[in-house]
């Protein structure tokens, strides 16, 4: 199944409601749930990005709402890249 690893950068808004960010991700959560998504996990990171999110799911326009949606809430911006296993990558390479 795909995987997906997201980069999450808090935007102002989601730095001014930070204390909300919990209650955000398991909402999250629901909704990636009811897309078909699998939340593998969510981390709040110290550094260049504010978190990390990994998301697993076999239909990549459910993830692509998913993500849209998570967006147009204004409080967070993010980079997502898509994630392979060596098993996976092997194959790819030939």
């Amino acid at each position: 199944m795909p995987r997906y690893i997201s980069l999450l950068k808090f935007t102002d808004k989601g730095a001014a409601t930070v204390a909300k960010t919990i209650t955000r991700a398991h909402a999250f959560d629901k909704s990636a749930a009811k897309l078909g998504i699998t939340v593998v996990g969510q981390y709040w990171t110290l550094g260049g990005y504010d978190g990390v999110l990994i998301t697993s799911g076999d239909d990549k326009n459910a993830l692509l709402r998913l993500l849209d949606r998570l967006l147009a809430q204004g409080n967070v911006r993010c980079e997502t890249m898509e994630a392979f296993t060596d098993v996976e990558i092997k194959e790819i390479l030939g």
